[in-house]
Formats: structure tokens, C-alpha cells, sequence
């Protein structure tokens, strides 16, 4: 499995954005964000196989985040532009998805990063 370390989250004002960063070692063919909120279930953000570098993203996030792989440093990168108070959550990063449905299905993952806190103040 993966080992997995996220970096890049803050404090930012609605509107602003953040960038972060998810480092993996070892060969990973997926990875994903997830975010779980304070009394909330973790949710899938974004995923996307490391081959094709072709992002699947949640409703929610379309056309704000984007997700990306550098296969160059094995890292997973999210750039969350228009910020929302709503996406304030711990973001988590994810990688080794076993097929058997949805791509953004968190019992579906089998690695795990300790994640990161996003926060945004309205």
C-alpha cells in the first residue's frame, strides 16, 4: 500500500483558494480526495487513475477544484479556487481503489493519508 502525506491547507476568506498537495510513495494506479466535515461523512471530492490523469469530481466541487497527478514527483495535486464556507472539512488523500462501484466511494480505498484542514471564513 501507498504511504500517503498531505500538505497545503489553511485559512482563506470565501472566494479565496488553496492548493494541496498529496506525496505518495511507491506506485500507486488511483488516488482520490475526500473530505469529511465536523458531523459529516467522509465524502469522495475528486479521483482520477494516474495513467490517464483524467479527474472524476463530485457535484459539488465541478468547475471550481481541479485535480491533478505530476507522475514526475508521485504526487496528487487539488486546486480549489472559489472557496465556500461549505467546503470547509479536513481533505484526505487517498490512493489504491478497488474496483466494485462508485470512484468516489470511501469504503472502496485502501490507503490513507492523515489529512489536512481546510477552513473557510465567510
Amino acid at each position: 500500500q501507498a504511504q500517503l502525506v498531505e500538505s497545503g491547507g489553511g485559512s482563506v476568506q470565501d472566494g479565496g483558494s488553496l492548493r494541496l498537495s498529496c506525496a505518495a510513495s511507491g506506485y500507486t494506479a488511483s488516488m482520490a480526495w475526500f473530505r469529511q466535515a465536523p458531523g459529516k461523512e467522509r465524502e469522495g471530492v475528486a479521483a482520477l487513475y494516474t495513467a490517464d490523469n483524467s479527474p472524476y469530481y463530485a457535484d459539488s466541487v465541478k468547475g471550481r477544484f481541479t485535480a491533478a497527478y505530476d507522475s514526475t514527483k508521485n504526487t496528487l495535486f487539488l486546486q480549489m479556487n472559489r472557496l465556500k464556507p461549505e467546503d470547509t472539512a479536513m481533505y484526505y488523500c487517498a490512493a489504491d481503489f478497488r474496483i466494485g462501484g462508485s470512484f468516489l466511494a470511501t469504503a472502496l480505498w485502501n490507503s490513507w493519508g492523515q489529512g489536512t484542514q481546510v477552513t473557510v471564513t465567510s
